[in-house]
């Protein structure tokens, strides 16, 4: 299997981000002032730390993206990046709860800086936050689009962990976890911008589609990065997944394949929790074995292809270019 190195491409996503600099700015300050709290000094506080942290803001530049390539103008795509933007941190303070995380984006968690009560309750005020962003629209359409978004994702969430642990997690209930905890987000971010800006349906449902298997490789190509890339580079720990029991792709494909003797050690580590010292190792050794991280590198390059084939209905515009230059990016990434 090639190294991550050796699929390495410049960022895409450093490009669009210059291309939308001025807009991704407005984004940034309405962000930072709806995150803002009169009364209550902690919701400020755990702001700026997750705000300080950086991120690509992924999901607001397909909104504004979409929105450049169909002529946008005023502010409702603006409001709905940032809406974008505080439920996908919810999402991040909620799950580093559950997940009992201690470290994202080479920093401290919020629940390990202040408490698990605290992550939750301002991941619910920042909810809050992203509809009162998307009411001032006034576009039906997006409330649907983002109410919808929002029980999609929740709903996979409980699957998820239901889910995570067992050996019996197949393919199809892999991929309708990561589709509602990670594309369906991708999804909105992209149709939404394509939506305000006044796109024709069928440009828009594409613009949504191409969202959606964004998203798709997006998260494979993160769960294979799990197992392959480096700690430095991820701003996480290589094995988190495996440590905290979580089944995505790369063990479903080994169990697949599983000998009984395989299939025990999985039983193990993950359904028992009865994790030992050159477990990740000998993991990793079944991976590799049988081609498991190829495999699973190939679907993620198949749903960027799908990415790819979506844009030939938006208008021709450098920002299409450079979307399709993101959706290669996207399951090529090293970090």
């Amino acid at each position: 299997m090639s190294s991550a190195s050796d699929r390495m491409v410049p960022d895409p996503l450093a490009e669009l981000s210059l291309a939308l600099q001025d807009e991704l700015a407005d984004v940034d300050r309405l962000i930072r002032s709806s995150a803002e709290s009169e009364l209550v000094e902690r919701i400020g506080q755990i702001a700026e730390h997750l705000f300080a942290a950086g991120g690509k803001r992924v999901r607001p530049m397909l909104t504004l993206a979409m929105g450049r390539l169909h002529g946008c103008v005023g502010t409702s795509h603006l409001n709905l990046a940032a809406a974008l933007e505080f439920i996908h941190t919810t999402t991040l303070l909620h799950d580093d709860v559950v997940d009992k995380s201690s470290r994202r984006r080479g920093r401290p968690t919020a629940n390990l800086l202040w408490d698990n009560k605290s992550s939750i309750l301002v991941g619910d005020y920042f909810f809050a936050r992203a509809f009162q962003l998307m009411v001032t629209t006034k576009s039906i359409d997006a409330l649907v689009i983002l109410s919808d978004t929002s029980a999609i994702i929740s709903e996979a969430e409980v699957l998820q962990m239901a889910r995570m642990h067992g050996i019996d997690l197949d393919e199809a209930t892999y991929f309708k976890i990561i589709e509602g905890k990670t594309a369906v987000l991708f999804s909105a971010a992209a149709k939404l911008g394509a939506l305000v800006a006044g796109s024709s349906e069928k440009q828009g449902d594409a613009a949504g589609r191409f969202g959606q298997a964004l998203g798709m490789s997006y998260q494979i190509r993160d769960d294979v990065l799990d197992y392959e890339g480096t700690g430095a580079a991820l701003g996480k720990n290589v094995g988190d997944d495996f440590r905290d029991r979580k089944t995505t792709l790369p063990v479903v494909r080994a169990l697949e394949h599983a000998s009984d003797k395989e299939r025990m050690f999985w039983r193990r580590v993950f359904e028992k929790g009865d994790q030992r010292d050159g477990d990740l190792e000998h993991a990793l050794e079944i991976m590799h074995s049988r081609g498991i991280l190829e495999q699973v590198q190939e679907e993620a390059v198949r749903w960027s292809t799908v990415a790819c084939n979506e844009l030939e209905e938006q208008p021709m515009h450098p920002i299409r270019d450079t979307l399709a230059r993101v959706a290669e990016f996207a399951a090529n990434r090293n970090k």
